[in-house]
Order: structure tokens, then C-alpha cells, then sequence
């Protein structure tokens, strides 16, 4: 199987890093990883919601999880780790503003722009991941996270 996109959506906190550990916690907790689901019902999840599969953890801890998918990853949001000023494996890094305008014609998208237009995966390589601010009547409200796993 090559690379597969991920992407999430989770209510806008202004610490991102605190938002992307949220999400970690929650999609472990889920059980909504390579891993604990195989692969085939990955790719077709996301973006996750609350009528999504969660057969729950199949491993003590996040890490365990990630050391257990070796180097193929667990197709999920618990191979990016940290957020980065640069694109690098492992980490979200925030999408540029003049990439957002190119997309969306505005740095403020709504989910439905979001929803519409992923072109923002091109711009990524294995284990790699971006997040961005959505909008909703001009205020923030939701950031997506999104990234390509690393097999």
C-alpha cells in the first residue's frame, strides 16, 4: 500500500501544540489507528466523527503503538508528534498563508472549502503533516490537521 492522507478536524484552541496532544489522546483512545484497525477500514474513516469505529486501544501506550507499526506507521495522526516551523517527518507544520490564499482565495477557509479542495496534500511527503485555522462567520473554529502516512 503507498501513503495514504489523514485529516482531522478538532474545535480551535489557540495552543496548537495542546490541540494536536488532544487529538492524539483521543484517536489512540479510540483505537483508530494501524494497529488496533487494519488498514482498509483506515483509509475509509476519515475525517473521524462521532459515528466512527473505536475498537479502542490495542496497546499500553502511544508510543508502544507507534514502535509496534515500525516503520510503515500507524496510518494516523499518532505518527506526527510535535508541531514544527518547517516541513519535516514526524511533525505538523501551520500551511502557509500565501499557500491558503492559493487554495482558497482567502487565508480564513471555511470546512467547506476545506472539505471541497485538498490540494494541500501535494504539498506533503511521507510522515509528513500541516495544520490550518478554519473559519466559520469570520471567527475561528475548528483547526484541521492533516497528513500522509509513512509506508
Amino acid at each position: 500500500m503507498g501513503a495514504e492522507p489523514y485529516w482531522y478536524y478538532v474545535p480551535h484552541e489557540k495552543n496548537v501544540g495542546r490541540a494536536l496532544e488532544k487529538l492524539r489522546q483521543q484517536e489512540f483512545a479510540a483505537g483508530r489507528y494501524l494497529g488496533a484497525m487494519d488498514s482498509l477500514e483506515l483509509v475509509d474513516l476519515f475525517p473521524p466523527g462521532p459515528r466512527s469505529p473505536a475498537p479502542g486501544p490495542q496497546h499500553a501506550t502511544i508510543e508502544e503503538a507507534v514502535e509496534a507499526a515500525e516503520e510503515g506507521g500507524t496510518l494516523s495522526i499518532l505518527d506526527l508528534t510535535c508541531i514544527s516551523d518547517d516541513l519535516e517527518y514526524g511533525a505538523v507544520s501551520r500551511l502557509p498563508d500565501d499557500l491558503l490564499d492559493a487554495y482558497y482565495g482567502t487565508t480564513q477557509p471555511t470546512r467547506a472549502m476545506a472539505d471541497e479542495n485538498q490540494d494541500y496534500f501535494d504539498d506533503l511527503d511521507r510522515g509528513q503533516g500541516i495544520y490550518f485555522v478554519i473559519y466559520e462567520s469570520g471567527q475561528p473554529s475548528e483547526i484541521l490537521f492533516a497528513g500522509y502516512s509513512c509506508d
